[in-house]
């Protein structure tokens, strides 16, 4: 079957894919700008609007569908990848985006999104991550750092946390990628960059819950720390970063190294480049591992290895039992083996 996605002459804008329905995340929620951003690179990719189908699971993150004009399904918690890897499978011409949260991904559908990261449809997944279960008002999730109290977890989580990068890659996943909500034109370049790769790719949102988990992401995310707290990462550039660009990540043999050039005779031709092609995963696992005040949280395209999507080899295996299989219908089929007739 032909996959390549259908586009359109006439040019779409961003008040095509806006939908009629009233918004109804809390005022300050990271998911206004999330959606922004997505209705920003929908028209940019050129498809046909009836090529875009939207699927959620269950949170405040799966209401997404009923705020974009496009073709949705909403499905039950945890269950996304399922429905959406169907959605592929059945008309792999279509553009399919899944929406889920830390909580609908990492736990009640764990087993679904590990799959999905290993069999590599060509899906593209929004996971935003607040680390909190928000739209049930405040349970610590798969995200949630240890030590923190919640409704659930009143003397401290006592659960080590998932790493969605290092679970992606760890799931053989071709892509994967980190942003913050907080930066609406990283968002955009990063969206755009998954969608036209083709395959699984998986995108982390550092979001922010206003209400039960405020500034959960302060660090990376704040005006005054961000500089020196997080490294956008792209392809072939050199992986520096700080506030004054002074800082840079070398590969040593014993992992990462943050140093700052100038110091020690580094130079800025001692700083490592990103390659996010190399099909080793090795490096890909220890930038997704980096985070605060050690080293800097990485963002960007951290992993982009591509390789055959799941759709393409069930439909040349398809292909090939028309071609190759004695059966031409369900009459033959019903004639084969052992028959007999009834007088």
């Amino acid at each position: 079957m032909d996959a390549v996605i259908e586009t359109k002459k006439v040019n779409l804008t961003k008040a095509d894919f806006e939908s009629d329905q009233m918004v109804k995340w809390c005022p300050g929620c990271g998911d206004h700008a999330i959606l922004r951003s997505v209705e920003n690179v929908f028209p940019a990719l050129g498809y046909k609007k009836e090529s875009y189908v939207v699927v959620s699971g269950i949170g405040c993150s799966s209401r997404f569908p009923y705020y974009m004009n496009t073709y949705g399904m909403h499905g039950i918690h945890g269950r996304a990848a399922a429905l959406a890897t169907g959605i592929k499978l059945a008309n792999p011409k279509l553009s399919v985006w899944m929406i889920s949260g830390d909580g609908d991904s990492m736990a009640i559908g764990g087993n679904h999104f590990i799959h999905l990261a290993r069999r590599n449809p060509d899906i593209n997944v929004l996971m935003f991550n607040n680390k909190i279960y928000g739209l049930t008002k405040g349970q610590y999730s798969p995200t949630t750092p240890k030590g923190s109290k919640t409704k659930t977890s009143p003397q401290g989580s006592f659960e080590p946390p998932f790493n969605p990068g290092e679970l992606v890659i760890g799931a053989r996943g071709k892509f994967f990628a980190r942003v913050v909500d907080t930066n609406p034109k990283m968002m955009t370049e990063v969206f755009f960059e998954a969608a036209k790769f083709r395959g699984a790719s998986i995108v982390e949102i550092l979001a922010n819950c206003v209400i039960f988990n405020n500034k959960i992401h302060g660090l990376i995310t704040s005006r005054e720390t961000k500089e020196d707290n997080q490294i956008y990462l792209k392809a072939n550039e050199k992986m520096i970063f700080g506030k004054d660009r002074n800082k840079g990540l070398i590969l040593r043999d014993r992992g990462i190294e943050v140093v700052t050039i100038g110091e020690n005779g580094i130079t800025e031709k001692d700083i490592s480049v990103h390659h996010p092609f190399e099909v080793d995963p090795g490096v890909h696992i220890m930038l997704c591992e980096m985070r605060p005040p050690d080293y800097p949280s990485a963002l960007g395209v951290i992993r982009a290895v591509q390789t055959e999507t799941f759709e393409e080899l069930v439909w040349e295996s398809v292909a090939h039992e028309k071609k190759t299989s004695p059966l031409k219908s369900v009459d033959d089929l019903m004639r084969t083996g052992n028959t007999w007739t009834i007088d």
